[in-house]
């Protein structure tokens, strides 16, 4: 018999009228927890008594107590469970996103602090530790994340501010699909090849530009596309599916967030790849936001505001081979709000939140 999956709001109504008591969010996480129904971990007994004020099922037999949040980042959470689901819902149902002073607006969250460390949490249950790697045709190009510099146009690189993100885009019958991102030192061939042998399938179609660091992706096992852009009556795009996700991902760093610091921009990389891979599933992205079937636990406070889970990457302005710090140890250089023109999206710990001119 398959398992029951409880049904999802398709609506901002619907989802009013389906969770409008922590007793009622508590209740789908128990459908999501025991789908055929509840069955003790311990005795196998399957009724229980609900204990929702808990978010506990005590067993009729041997009495055991299982949590409905244990095994989600909502465990032990002192945040009632309607400020959890409407953060997540909040975060999934538009493209633009929502900033941390959005949800402390709608939510009534009395301190920015705390809204902010609520998205911070639901950022990191959204990578799949089991993803595959990308296939097929993939389009693939590097992009600076950051404000404007003067002298900073191009690919010049001394004295840079801003950030170096290369992502990759799948690509089937002309749609975009699965896309990946990260944070790369530089953009030599060893972080530029590097990032597609993480990401991408050996013998896939990959790609680019005619910049000279992506010629080593034969030697790797892809077959590669180069295309030269060219200039004037003659420019040609070579990724434009890509180059619209990149524009996206600008506009929705510096218009719904004001910009972000270099600490924490690996998180919001993730987020926006998340969004954008379950734009068509959101019933699964609210599950995965929550944790729920993936056993990922809650993060702690300490390990968020000092991005001690996130990779350091060390921004080499030379054409040296890259170096990426060790997440333990090294610092990212330049790691200043000004560095990426953060605003109102900046740390909870030490950092005062401009929250005016949003």
């Amino acid at each position: 018999m398959a398992a029951r999956r409880p049904g999802f709001p398709r609506t901002v109504i619907e989802f009013q009228r389906r969770f409008s008591t922590d007793e009622a969010c508590e209740l789908y996480l128990a459908e999501c927890r025991w789908p055929d129904g509840f069955r003790c971990p311990r005795c196998g007994n399957e009724k229980a008594w609900a204990l929702p004020a808990r978010r506990l099922r005590e067993c009729t037999a041997c009495h055991y107590q299982a949590s409905t949040t244990a095994g989600t980042i909502l465990h032990r959470t002192r945040t009632p469970l309607l400020v959890w689901f409407w953060a997540a819902f909040l975060m999934i149902i538009d493209k633009r996103g929502v900033s941390a002073l959005g949800i402390q607006r709608q939510l009534g969250i009395a301190r920015y602090e705390t809204a902010w460390m609520i998205l911070h949490k639901l950022r990191r249950a959204t990578v799949n530790l089991e993803r595959t790697r990308l296939t097929g045709e993939v389009e693939v190009d590097e992009t600076w994340v950051g404000g404007y510099q003067p002298g900073g146009e191009g690919r010049t690189r001394k004295g840079r501010r801003a950030a170096l993100v290369v992502m990759a885009l799948e690509v089937g019958n002309g749609y975009p699909e699965r896309l990946r991102a990260r944070l790369v030192p530089d953009d030599t061939s060893a972080s530029l090849v590097g990032f597609v042998k993480d990401v991408v399938e050996p013998g896939s179609v990959v790609i680019t530009d005619g910049f000279q660091s992506y010629r080593a992706l034969a030697a790797a096992g892809y077959t590669h596309r180069r295309i030269v852009e060219g200039s004037g009556d003659a420019f040609t795009n070579p990724v434009p599916h890509l180059h619209q996700a990149i524009g996206n991902l600008k506009a929705w760093l510096n218009g719904t967030h004001r910009g972000v610091t270099r600490r924490h921009l690996a998180v919001y990389l993730d987020e926006f790849v998340f969004r954008h891979n379950r734009r068509l599933n959101l019933a699964a992205a609210f599950q995965t936001l929550l944790g729920l079937g993936t056993g990922r636990g809650p993060t702690t406070y300490d390990t968020i505001t000092g991005a001690k889970d996130l990779p350091k990457v060390a921004f080499t302005p030379s054409k040296k081979v890259a170096r990426v710090a060790s997440m333990s140890g090294a610092t990212a250089t330049n790691d200043t709000p000004e560095a990426l023109g953060a605003s109102s999206e900046q740390g909870a710990s030490g950092t005062t939140a401009r929250q005016t001119g949003r």
